[in-house]
């Protein structure tokens, strides 16, 4: 037995779970990022989902992974490599070991490793023994046969009993990280609590696990992480997906208005669909639609008849609503719609990021169809910038596009549970009834929107549909000069938002050498390897951009204010054309990745280190 096993104390630390895809590793990595979570840690996670839908065990392909990093400190990014990787077979291990520290604690599940396993995941020879773990501490654990023999005693059947060895995993970190049982009982008896066989037979391998970890002889050292200080109120863990449909059901709340969502499911946006279904003792409707198409004009129907119409997606799905999206640009009705971007183009690599929409949802229409777009930059701030998206669309009567993206939709982070009732106001402009001066395109002179009138509404009459319209009566005309008004009109209503949104922030200071430029989802490694920069002295800044189009009125003034402009994107560029075509007299600089995969803050800080010292 491990008596009295040395005790480190970590300011931060990276746990890498993989597997198959039924090995439950996500859900161990939820179970141990909510514990982590619950004692005070702060934290960022990475699911990482294989693109395939039934690759064949024990390949590369269909390793699922699930990466959380926790932290005594503010934590921004899951973390480029891990501390400690859990392996359920030798592809997990094969896919993983780039991703690992030298000297990292790698826990391997012994009863999967053998040469049939070795054969399917492409190594030639045995890695146990080849030399290439030297230098790592290597636990060899039969989580597979304990685990069993743990269930089955239980009551559970072979074929079940295998599926709670990631138990027997969670069992192993909670003694590493000195984790409290009881949490991890807890979340299983929620989990399960409609099967209390499960539950029983789940918490007693979560205790042997425990218990194998304090009597092995490998592992003779425990890490501490201390939960963080200076985050004070009510937290809780929540994905992206979940922030981002909950900022459009308080949102909705705000308004006083009844949400819709049409939309049809597409990875990585599906979760949007499903936690808005769940959620009709909130008097939202969810519309599951046949197709994309069908889900957007369907919530177009619905904003027409005075909901806050809702459609979500990803990349494909947004192309497929380009001239649904134009509909509601020459109607001049509010909606939001939600593009989770994914690594294409087409189907690409479904369950992998991008931030390759952009242009899409700039330009992707026919005709001049002026769109506000904004974008999420962490999975906690999705609910922030739904409950944005939804004020903008509502106030100025005009699609808004959301740009979230698969990192952010998945992955996780402490968020700060708001009081809604102290959240901005969202207004509608209402039509009043019997009102004489009452036209369909007569519009408010502050935002240029028209006003919203309810079909049925005592004496508002009137027509709106896909063809141009006559300024203010609103009748059908196909007068050029009439259009240009029209057109003209539209455009402007979109920029003068650029007066409703707040001034672009930076971060460092106010002039210098060096301005990194982010927008999206790539904050946190952004803000990480800027902060590691800026304590050793370097004059290097951030300015990440929220709002798209319009972008913010002192844009061009931030810009003005440094010798070097770096632009970074997880796309090859789409980002910085549009600056040049903004904003053309400047030299931008790019920093690309198109690889499925985040930034990692170490090649930030070679790249950011490489451009400071060519000044």
């Amino acid at each position: 037995m491990a008596k009295n096993p040395r005790v480190i104390e970590l300011d931060e630390v990276v746990v890498k779970f993989a597997g198959d895809s039924g090995d439950g590793m996500q859900l161990t990595g939820t179970q141990f990022s909510d514990t982590s979570a619950f004692v005070g840690n702060d934290l960022s996670t990475f699911p990482d989902y294989p693109a395939e839908i039934r690759a064949p065990q024990g390949t590369i392909a269909g390793v699922s992974g699930f990466q959380v990093h926790i932290g005594h400190k503010e934590v921004s990014t899951p973390g480029d490599q891990a501390d400690v990787l859990v392996a359920m077979n030798p592809a997990a291990l094969k896919a993983n070991m780039k991703w690992v520290k030298n000297g990292a604690t790698l826990i391997i599940d012994i009863d999967n490793f053998d040469n049939k396993h070795y054969k399917k995941a492409g190594y030639e020879e045995d890695p146990l023994h080849d030399g290439s773990l030297e230098g790592y501490n290597v636990v060899k654990a039969p989580i597979t046969n304990l685990s069993r023999n743990v269930a089955m005693k239980h009551g559970l059947d072979t074929r079940t009993a295998d599926k709670t060895k990631n138990q027997f995993v969670a069992g192993i970190l909670y003694w590493l990280f000195n984790r409290d049982l009881k949490i991890g009982e807890d979340f299983l008896r929620e989990k399960f609590k409609s099967k209390p066989l499960l539950v029983e037979a789940n918490i007693a391998v979560l205790y042997s696990g425990y218990q194998y970890a304090e009597t092995i002889e490998a592992l003779t050292t425990r890490f501490q992480v201390d939960p963080m200080k200076g985050k004070e109120g009510l937290f809780r863990n929540i994905t992206g997906n979940t922030a981002l449909s909950w900022g459009l059901l308080a949102a909705a709340e705000r308004a006083g208005l009844e949400l819709f969502l049409g939309s049809y499911p597409i990875t990585p946006a599906s979760e949007i669909l499903q936690e808005i279904s769940n959620r009709k003792h909130l008097g939202a409707v969810a519309f599951q639609a046949e197709d994309e198409i069908a889900g957007i004009c369907s919530a177009i129907g619905a904003s027409f008849a005075g909901k806050l119409g809702v459609t979500s997606t990803s990349g494909p799905g947004l192309a497929l609503k380009s001239e649904a999206i134009g509909l509601a640009v020459i109607t001049e009705l509010p909606l939001v719609v939600v593009d989770v971007q994914r690594a294409g183009p087409s189907t690409g690599m479904p369950t992998k990021t991008e931030q390759a929409d952009l242009m899409q949802a700039l330009y992707g229409r026919s005709g001049e169809s002026p769109c506000i777009v904004i974008a999420a930059s962490t999975p906690a701030n999705c609910f922030d910038y739904a409950y944005e998206a939804t004020r903008l669309a509502v106030e100025h009567m005009t699609p808004v596009i959301l740009l979230s993206d698969a990192n952010l939709a998945n992955g996780s982070e402490l968020w700060q549970l708001p009081e809604v009732d102290k959240m901005p106001e969202i207004v509608p402009p209402r039509a009043q009834d019997n009102d004489p001066n009452y036209y369909p395109y007569h519009r408010d002179p502050k935002r240029l929107n028209r006003y919203w009138a309810i079909p049925g509404q005592p004496g508002l009459r009137h027509r709106v549909g896909g063809l141009e319209k006559m300024d203010v009566t609103g009748e059908v005309s196909n007068d050029p000069m009439n259009h240009q008004i029209m057109v003209e009109q539209r455009a402007l209503k979109v920029q003068k938002v650029e007066e409703f949104i707040p001034e672009q922030k930076v971060i460092g200071p106010d002039e210098g050498d060096l301005l990194v430029v982010g927008w999206g989802g790539t904050y946190g490694a952004l803000i990480s390897a800027v902060k590691d920069l800026q304590e050793e002295g370097k004059s290097i800044a951030l300015a990440q951009f929220n709002y798209i189009n319009p972008l913010p009125r002192n844009t061009g003034e931030i810009l003005s204010r440094y010798k070097k402009i770096l632009v970074c994107e997880l796309n090859m560029g789409q980002f910085a054309a549009y600056l040049r075509s903004k904003y053309p007299g400047y030299q931008y600089l790019q920093y690309n990745k198109v690889q499925g995969l985040p930034f990692f803050i170490s090649e930030l800080n070679i790249a950011f280190n490489d451009v400071l010292k060519s000044i």
